[in-house]
Parts: structure tokens; sequence; C-alpha cells
């Protein structure tokens, strides 16, 4: 056997190898973390895989996603954030606060998405909305902001309003920010806020007893997980204690609650996928500037304010994004 044939093969058997490893290096399929405190799939969820798709990402094609739901039980946030950083995903999409906080403390170098309820910055997620630092970016919901705004729509709603009720859960990590919020906004309007605290399903009833009780004429609610899973008790307690709740999110309208106000989260679900896009095509979290919401709900249930005896002004109404009848 000759040398030269020898180098020949040789050759050969290097090129296949190195054409063989950059053929597996092109079937490479990103992986997205998931993690959500929820039970599964929604609507929302739904809404950013279409974003994905829009933007040619194909489950099972060329993009796989790592799914992580905690069934409502928050301490299992951490154990799933764990899990998706031992699986080395390229991404970790966590849209709900728990679920950030959870994947902040799980990973330090593997881009975080998220979508914050409160400021990103005020909450120490981030170091700015234009250069966020770090590895976590992605939208925020100023849900917090927006206490005032839900203050005014009540104010507009129940005759002479002067003391509302807050939902609050005061061992969230973003307790104290909130109530802030709200004070301040309803010490603008005139209002007197009572604080209601709730730490879990259990204490619902007796705080609406003590709104009762405390002659608070609505209520409004501080977003948190325990009030998202009990919209629909919530709503059956408004009604019967009479009193008109509004809320930052529409899914507490659609589970019978009276009135909502805030970012329409399916949007924010839909774009939070640009930014898992440019993060797999090699953008650093540090350098995507977080957004705030375009597109607002201010929702409204007929059926709801005709339970508790009250009547919704026609200029309100025509106001609504939607009016549910």
């Amino acid at each position: 056997m000759s040398k030269k044939f020898i180098v020949i093969v040789l050759a050969n058997l290097i090129l296949g190898s190195v054409q063989l490893a950059e053929a597996q290096q092109a079937k490479k399929v990103p992986r997205i973390g998931w993690l959500s405190v929820t039970s599964g799939r929604t609507p929302r969820h739904d809404a950013f895989r279409q974003g994905l798709r829009e933007l040619g990402y194909v489950e099972g094609q060329n993009i796989a996603i790592e799914s992580r739901f905690a069934e409502q039980k928050e301490d299992r946030l951490a154990e799933f954030a764990a899990e998706l950083v031992r699986l080395k995903v390229d991404v970790i999409v966590a849209l709900e606060p728990p679920a950030i906080r959870a994947a902040k403390k799980a990973t330090g170098t593997i881009p975080i998405v998220m979508r914050s309820t409160d400021d990103p910055v005020d909450t120490g997620l981030i170091a700015s909305l234009a250069r966020p630092g770090g590895n976590i970016t992605g939208l925020t919901s100023i849900s917090t902001e927006l206490s005032g705004k839900r203050l005014e729509l009540l104010k507009e709603v129940v005759s002479r309003l002067s003391h509302v009720a807050a939902l609050r859960n005061p061992t969230a990590p973003d307790a104290a920010v909130k109530w802030s919020e709200a004070e301040v906004a309803a010490r603008s309007l005139g209002l007197k806020l009572q604080s209601l605290d709730v730490r879990s399903d259990d204490d619902l009833e007796r705080a609406f007893q003590a709104a009762t009780k405390g002659r608070a004429q609505a209520l409004i609610t501080l977003r948190n997980p325990v009030f998202v899973f009990n919209a629909k008790r919530i709503a059956e307690l408004a009604v019967k204690n009479r009193l008109p709740v509004i809320y930052d999110d529409r899914n507490f309208v659609d589970d019978g609650g009276l009135m909502s106000y805030g970012a329409n989260l399916a949007d924010l679900y839909h774009r939070a996928a640009t930014y898992v896009d440019k993060i797999l095509k090699g953008r650093k979290p540090a350098d995507l500037p977080v957004e705030q919401p375009m597109k607002f709900e201010f929702v409204i249930n007929l059926k709801a304010a005709k339970q508790i005896g009250l009547t919704i002004p026609h200029e309100v109404l025509a106001r609504a994004d939607k009016v549910i009848k």
C-alpha cells in the first residue's frame, strides 16, 4: 500500500469526520425551558407559541420546549428551575413573577425572558429598562403602576366612593411596593384604603368579612398568585357581600368578576417570543431593553354588576374594550 494512498484515505476520513461534526452541529435544536406556576397550558401560553411560529420556529422541528408546570405550588418552582439548568436549555422563559425569582436564583448565566408585574428595576431584577445587565430581560406589565387608574374607574362606577379595601398578600416579596403605590394613588383621589391581608385561600372569607365590617364600598386586588388561583372564589364572595371589585387582569372578569383594567397579557406573552428569537441568534439579555405594554384592556361584566345591584354609567361602558353580557 503506497504512502500516497494512505494519505488520501486519512484525508478522506478527516474530511468525513469534519462533515459529520458539522452536520450534527447543524441539526442541533435549540431548547427553551418554560417555567410556570400554573397547572398547564393556557391561551396565553399558546400566544407565546404562536409568536414563535410567526418567527419561523416549529416545535418538534427546529425548536424544543421543556415545560415545567408547578401546579400552583410555588415551592416546586425552585426544583423545576434547577432541573432546567441541569438540562442546559438555551433560554428560560418565566412569564410570572414567582417563576422569574426561581429562575434568577437557579442561574446567573442562562438567559431568562421574564414578564414582570412590578417595576423590575425597583424589585432588583435588572439594572435598568434600557440596559438590563445580567442574564434577565423581557417585558413588564406595570400592573402595580396602574393601581391609580383602577381606583379612578371604581370612583366612576360607585356613587360617592370614599372607602376602598385592598386584597394583598403581605408575605409576597413585592408586597410593600404594591401597597405603597396603591396607597399614594388612593390618597390623591381622596380615598381611604383598607388593607385586607390574605396569605392563602383560607383567608379570603375573613378578608371579605373585614371589608364589610369596615364599611368598605368597593375592593381592589393587588396582584398575587393567591388571587389569580382563586378568581372564581373571589367573584363569588364579591357577589355574596355585594362589593364591586376591580382587577388587573381580564381573566378575573371571565371568571365572574366585575371589572378589570391592565395590560393585555396575551400580547405580552406573544411578544416574549421575539426575545427568545434574538437570544437564540446571539443577542445578550444584558443589552436587550425591557419593554412595557403596548396594549391595555378594560373589561366589564354586566352580569356581575346586576348580581350586586350596580349600574355601570353609559360613559364608562362606552370606554370598555369588552362588555360581557
